[in-house]
């Protein structure tokens, strides 16, 4: 597959990455000397490439000064900016205050994974010389501003950041066996992880079935869609199954490229999962990896005699549990593994 565009499709944001001159200062009146001198004690990796989805989501590619440490697939660690930096336009306006102008903004992501190589061929981690990450543009927040996004959105390639030295994380491939059928669900940005999982179990000869099911609301937030297109027609034990939520389905059920409407619940509910396996839910045989909404994942919690009390609407755990499989929940390990992403 190609590798990310560094295309960029509107202006830099002012006072962005190199550094300002000498009569330019930001409105926290910083000069452009502190700037650029917090920018070289803070950071410790460059941008190398971004993708552009839309304007409020894009893939970027992020290149550490020293080696990428090694990590395994489903894993997250933190990228950063500083309160220094220009936030895109648009966005919830923010007043940080004189102590906070030269404190770092980080944030903990999961790695996304481009699956293929330039040449066409399965990527494999420890040959992947970057890091990447699927990121969205979060505009308001009904609590204190977005801090990090907004900065986020502003880099283009060639811009300074910093990225965590240590990638750890326990949403891993570690439970499954060869033989599983291993389902991912994701929402929107929640299929950054799978990425790489998905990939990894391809590239060393998975034989069990391998179903990755994405939600969004509409189907040009796909990101990855090209990619997962290419595994299905490498891989009969594989299938992409994305959903939208806002906008119809734009293909005839039944074609190769169809795009279903519903959230990931309707999957389970409707017998659709099953049918795309062959065979119905076994959780004798199946891992299930849920990352995403919260909501969709619908996480229980024990009253005080120890029932689980579920969330309403039902989330995927209770879909799940009603069919025999059981969560990594209160100490208990499960064949249902989950992701929140906030």
């Amino acid at each position: 597959m190609p590798a990310a565009s560094s295309r960029v499709s509107q202006p830099r944001c002012a006072g962005e990455n190199p550094p300002l001159p000498d009569h330019v200062k930001m409105p926290e009146q910083l000069s452009s000397a502190e700037i650029a001198d917090l920018r070289h004690t803070s950071y410790n990796a460059t941008l190398t490439a971004m993708r552009e989805v839309h304007d409020q989501l894009r893939v970027i590619r992020v290149t550490p000064d020293g080696d990428v440490p090694e990590y395994q697939a489903g894993q997250f660690t933190t990228l950063g900016l500083g309160f220094w930096e220009p936030r895109a336009p648009g966005t919830q306006e923010e007043h940080p205050g004189a102590t906070s102008l030269r404190k770092m903004i980080k944030r903990a992501y999961s790695i996304s994974f481009p699956i293929f190589d330039e040449s066409g061929s399965l990527l494999k981690i420890a040959d992947c010389q970057f890091l990447e990450f699927y990121v969205a543009l979060i505009r308001n927040s009904p609590g204190p501003p977005p801090a990090l996004t907004p900065r986020l959105f502003c880099l283009q390639p060639g811009d300074r950041l910093f990225v965590g030295p240590k990638i750890t994380g326990q949403y891993t491939l570690a439970p499954v066996t060869s033989a599983d059928d291993v389902i991912f669900l994701a929402t929107g940005t929640g299929e950054a992880p799978h990425n790489a999982m998905i990939a990894d179990l391809l590239s060393r000869g998975h034989s069990g079935r391998v179903i990755s099911a994405v939600g969004v609301r509409r189907r040009a937030d796909l990101a990855y869609e090209a990619p997962h297109r290419a595994l299905e027609r490498r891989f009969p034990n594989y299938r992409y199954l994305p959903c939208t939520t806002r906008e119809p389905p734009d293909v005839e059920q039944g074609q190769f490229n169809h795009v279903g409407r519903g959230h990931l619940q309707t999957l389970i509910e409707s017998g659709r999962l099953e049918l795309e396996l062959g065979h119905p839910l076994d959780p004798g045989r199946t891992q299930v990896f849920l990352c995403g909404n919260p909501g969709m994942i619908g996480i229980p919690r024990l009253d005080d005699s120890g029932n689980r009390i579920y969330p309403e609407p039902p989330g995927v755990i209770e879909l799940l549990e009603q069919r025999g499989f059981h969560a990594d929940l209160h100490g208990r390990a499960g064949n249902v593994h989950f992701e929140k992403y906030w």
